[in-house]
């Protein structure tokens, strides 16, 4: 299947849209560009998507507004029922798509121990005899995923210079064509020399396959074998979920907020504070034990969340 079946389809769909349903334009244009955007990052299979391209394309929605992700996903059904009605396939996957409540619900969240247990299995691949480099660009991915947030499209497309090993950062353009400056971990700046000795000096890309880059689904399916592999279950874990886990651990060990902002390239404020779950009483401690008046309340009054006295 290629890209070039999708667009065709598309355009059939927009088409019967226009002749039968009578669309508004503007309808029209925004279930346009969705169904294209989502073809593009599915690589021209969107026209077979099955539950797992579904849910990858959910975790790339996880942070858009939610009437943003109703129509996303309003256009997919609407695509996908016309696949079945004119014979194109011989099932309807729309079951699999999201349907956003009154509220965001908050991403999927790993723990620090779910995160070290999917080191550990990189660990242990790279200690095997022999070695293999693809375990050597597995641990760059993760490194990188994790250790700097990145977006799944930010890291499979990385310039194969672009981590040096003098610089702790790199700067990135991302959405809407802003600059950001993204901090490198020495771990991560390890990882990734590691595996550019096994780049050829000739490639344009860190992660090369074939004639381009790493592409999105493959990234995505090495994750999820990654987590299955550490006993995770796969579902909870995608490039996606990794990015989130690494602004909520960074804010669980006292990062600033705006400081998040600017590392995750997020235009408004309000987009990180989705992706910044802190536990509620690790909240109430600091405030307890950080605020100027907590050693003056408590030796007025008892925490209303202290444990009675066992005698």
């Amino acid at each position: 299947m290629t890209g070039n079946d999708d667009r065709a389809l598309i355009e059939r769909f927009l088409e019967m849209m226009r002749a039968e349903a009578g669309a508004a334009g503007n309808t029209i244009a925004a279930y346009g560009t969705d169904l294209r955007l989502a073809s593009e990052l599915l690589e021209g299979r969107l026209r077979e998507a099955g539950p797992a391209e579904i849910e990858t394309l959910a975790g790339e929605w996880q942070a858009l507004a939610r009437s943003t992700v109703a129509r996303k996903a309003a256009a997919l059904r609407r695509f996908f029922a016309f696949l079945a009605d004119e014979g194109f396939r011989a099932d309807d996957p729309s079951a699999a798509l999201p349907r956003p409540g009154t509220a965001r619900g908050l991403p999927k969240v790993l723990s620090t121990g779910d995160v070290d247990a999917m080191f550990a299995v990189i660990a242990a691949r790279q200690a095997r005899v022999p070695a293999d480099p693809l375990d050597l660009r597995l641990a760059a991915l993760i490194e990188l995923l994790y250790g700097s947030g990145l977006r799944a499209t930010e890291l499979v497309s990385l310039p194969r210079n672009a981590v040096a090993p003098d610089r702790p950062y790199l700067i990135l353009k991302g959405k809407g064509g802003r600059e950001r400056l993204v901090p490198i971990s020495d771990r991560a700046r390890a990882a990734v020399a590691a595996w550019r000795a096994h780049v050829a000096a000739g490639r344009p890309w860190l992660f090369p396959s074939g004639k381009g880059h790493l592409s999105r689904m493959r990234l995505y399916q090495l994750v999820r074998a990654l987590a299955g592999e550490a006993g995770i279950p796969p579902d909870r874990v995608s490039p996606h979920v990794l990015r989130h886990a690494f602004a909520t651990h960074l804010l669980e060990g006292g990062a600033d907020l705006r400081a998040l902002q600017a590392m995750l390239g997020h235009a408004d404020i309000a987009t990180t504070e989705i992706y910044t779950h802190v536990d509620s009483k690790r909240l109430v401690d600091l405030v307890n034990e950080r605020h100027p008046l907590g050693e003056a309340l408590a030796a007025v009054a008892p925490r209303v969340d202290a444990k009675p006295d066992a005698s």
